[in-house]
């Protein structure tokens, strides 16, 4: 098992968050189906356990036409379908992705809280001096363009060319962070992501596990820089506008499937 928490500071406040990362996550999701595959929405349905109360979804990632061909010949059943199921009691978010092949030995787990500060609050997930002691923490900026793989980069998509009209943020400076600090006009917070991999396989599990690790930073990386850089679409959004947004991308991902159009793979957790 692998634990590492990934803390991305953002010029938004924690409230137009909730509304900016569900906008980004219902497009994202639309470039991922294609091909009578891609991402099938199961659930997605508001739910009340043990005195927490948010939205749950059930997604499932087909991934059998995103794999060389070779590969989805000799896959075993259902190890190219990933279950995606999330609980989004906002601010704090907890989302559990399995494989119906591998069960039980593989898991990814990723808890989020997001909080009005600039990622300088330690173990926000209050876990016990032993496992906090064996996590890893790593900052994320959005405007460094160098943790950007090359093949992933967008110029419409990187802050520290991007200016919102609407909000007048941006574009991202060497020293952005600071000036946001020192700037009461503008809103700052942070997203604190514990993610937890668990992959148990004899000789590759560390192997594996690091691979994800890396794998979930860059689509946190690029994820959080298109949120950002998107912000003009979904600022004056309400949650009524994204529930019904999310229906609607519901309905479209069901026709896309259906009728096997293909779109590329992209897309980050939620």
């Amino acid at each position: 098992m692998l634990i590492k928490e990934f803390r991305i500071v953002l010029p938004i406040s924690v409230e137009e968050y909730q509304v900016g990362q569900l906008y980004a996550v219902a497009e994202a999701s639309k470039n991922e189906t294609g091909g009578g595959e891609g991402v099938e929405v199961i659930e997605n349905r508001p739910y009340e356990e043990d005195g927490e109360k948010g939205q749950y979804t059930h997604k499932i990632y087909h991934l059998k036409s995103k794999v060389p061909s070779i590969l989805s010949k000799v896959a075993p059943e259902g190890s190219l379908r990933v279950h995606e199921k999330a609980w989004n009691a906002y601010p704090y978010c907890r989302t559990i992705l399995t494989n119906e092949y591998m069960k039980e030995n593989f898991e990814i787990k990723i808890e989020t809280w997001h909080k009005p500060d600039m990622g300088d609050t330690e173990n926000v997930h209050g876990l016990d001096k032993g496992t906090w002691d064996q996590v890893k923490v790593e900052v994320i900026d959005i405007a460094d363009r160098s943790a950007v793989n090359p093949k992933d980069y967008k110029e419409d998509q990187d802050p520290a060319i991007f200016k919102s009209v609407k909000t007048g943020r941006g574009p991202l400076g060497p020293n952005w962070k600071q000036e946001i600090a020192n700037s009461p006009s503008c809103p700052h917070m942070c997203a604190y992501k514990l993610v937890t991999v668990k992959f148990k396989m004899v000789m590759l599990g560390s192997t594996i596990e690091s691979m994800i690790q890396k794998t979930e930073k860059r689509l946190f990386t690029n994820f959080h820089r298109q949120l950002f850089c998107w912000i003009d679409r979904w600022i004056e959004l309400s949650m009524d506008d994204i529930r019904r947004m999310e229906e609607e991308t519901k309905r479209e991902l069901d026709e896309m499937r259906e009728k096997g159009e293909v779109r590329g793979m992209s897309g980050e957790e939620k």
